[in-house]
């Protein structure tokens, strides 16, 4: 063809790389198994491809919906809950953050700021939004509207995690 003074034109790629090679979207994720077994702990970490945000329940628990909204609202009142960012995720763990005497099982020092997460590439704000009638609401403001997973984990021991990761990219 080049012969005929034709251009020889590569065929366009049939699918854009994905940042780290992350597959994920930004649509609602959730999965509906409720449990009894209360949450203990909010924590964070950071990857060189995203930032993780972890739950930890005192027994096994797979239930959550956790999606972008306009404003994160608090549990039982409906009250909208401040955070920083440009985009907002509603995490929802569909269990308890108290005992069946009604006791709290997971208590932070301050509900504006569960971790901190300075210097995270996505995370900004880690926020308190609630527990009530079986279900725990933690806010996530983040830098944009990312792709992000979640999924459940067992352990350590006899408990369980729920795992949300956000990516810095698209």
């Amino acid at each position: 063809m080049a012969a005929l003074g034709l251009a020889i034109i590569p065929a366009p790629a049939t699918a854009t790389p994905s940042y780290c090679g992350l597959v994920w979207g930004s649509l609602d994720k959730a999965n509906s198994n409720p449990s009894t077994a209360p949450l203990t702990d909010v924590r964070s970490g950071r990857n060189r491809c995203f930032d993780r945000l972890v739950l930890d329940f005192a027994g096994a628990v797979t239930g959550y919906h956790v999606g972008y909204v306009d404003s994160v609202s608090m549990d039982g009142s409906g009250a909208a809950v401040p955070l920083r960012g440009g985009a907002y995720l509603s995490v929802v763990a569909l269990a308890p953050a108290y005992d069946d005497a009604g006791s709290g099982t997971y208590r932070p020092a301050d509900r504006r700021e569960l971790v901190d997460v300075t210097g995270y590439g996505t995370f900004r704000q880690v926020a308190w939004a609630g527990s009530f009638e079986g279900r725990t609401t933690v806010g996530l403001g983040v830098r944009a509207r990312l792709p992000f997973r979640v999924f459940g984990l067992e352990g350590p021991g006899s408990g369980s995690r729920i795992v949300l990761d956000v990516a810095h990219y698209w």
